[in-house]
């Protein structure tokens, strides 16, 4: 999990992104679409097509670090709005990682075997 510092802002990124992007094309995207310093210490969250991955990008003030989840099963559950961001906090991050609907929190699947 992703060390999230106190007061630090969460973005997510509205509608899908090329999940084939890396970190320096993700970085570029929050500052050219999203209009935001991708190196002000924020975490940007992006979802792919089809919903169940997501990629965030953090600066942690020594470097760029990107990171990201698949779930096995489920969505990620996303606001509306179809451009720009919207600001979540790092509890609500915590949760949508966990598959658990950040809105109303309640874990929407559990894996019962390995593998």
């Amino acid at each position: 999990m992703i060390p999230v510092p106190s007061g630090v802002r969460v973005w997510l990124a509205m509608g899908h992104t090329d999940m084939r992007r890396g970190m320096q094309s993700l970085a570029l995207q929050v500052q050219q679409t999203l209009g935001r310093d991708p190196h002000a210490g924020d975490l940007f969250v992006f979802r792919g097509r089809k919903a169940d991955l997501v990629k965030i990008i953090w600066h942690d003030g020594v470097g760029m670090s990107l990171y990201m989840k698949r779930l096995e099963r489920g969505r990620f559950i996303w606001p509306s709005p179809t451009e720009g961001c919207v600001a979540i906090s790092g509890p609500q991050l915590a949760y949508m990682l966990d598959g658990i609907d950040w809105r109303n929190p309640q874990r929407t699947w559990r894996p019962e075997v390995a593998g």
